[in-house]
């Protein structure tokens, strides 16, 4: 770690890059032991039915991703996707019971641990936006087109979902993906 650029890494002191941490660490890919999460892909139109998706910032090292959690008791897991973006965005609204796609990524854990993640990624169509909502002064949020979603997000994966994201669903059959 000695020869690390400060700049290359984090403030905790991890690699910036997701290649930076699989150098560090290539052994927890090859383990078998990666861990379940569940995500909501919020979305919306606007007044000119152009589609919109929901992105926030992580807590720790505020890039951007989409609304994800761990697993939750009594909860299935399109609904613990669905507490997620309340908790994370304040959005309410209606969820996919079968998830639309999924992608990988390492989750830094508070001992300092790295856990490989897959995560389900369920569609939610935004019904109800709160400004009050459990982690409201820790993240920033923007709704954009995905095309911008997938310029801001590092995920491989998840920019591959959002650019070919289209509702899914018969009341969106007839609608375009945008309007510009």
């Amino acid at each position: 770690m000695k020869n690390k650029r400060k700049k290359d890494l984090h403030p905790a002191g991890r690699p910036k890059t997701i290649l930076g941490q699989l150098a560090r660490l290539p052994e927890k890919l090859f383990d078998g032991k990666f861990r379940q999460q569940y995500a909501a892909l919020c979305f919306r139109f606007n007044e000119n039915d152009q589609l919109l998706v929901l992105v926030i910032t992580s807590r720790d090292s505020g890039r951007w991703v989409i609304p994800k959690g761990w697993p939750m008791k009594k909860k299935s897991p399109c609904e613990a996707a669905a507490v997620e973006a309340y908790q994370e965005a304040g959005v309410r609204g209606i969820v996919r019971k079968k998830p639309i796609g999924r992608y990988t990524y390492l989750k830094w854990l508070d001992d300092g641990d790295v856990a490989p993640c897959i995560v389900d990624v369920f569609q939610l169509e935004a019904t109800k936006i709160s400004q009050d909502f459990k982690e409201r002064d820790q993240r920033d949020y923007a709704w954009v087109t995905p095309d911008e979603a997938t310029r801001r997000v590092r995920e491989i994966e998840l920019k591959s979902l959002l650019a070919d994201f289209r509702p899914r669903g018969e009341k969106y059959a007839d609608r375009s993906r945008s309007k510009d």
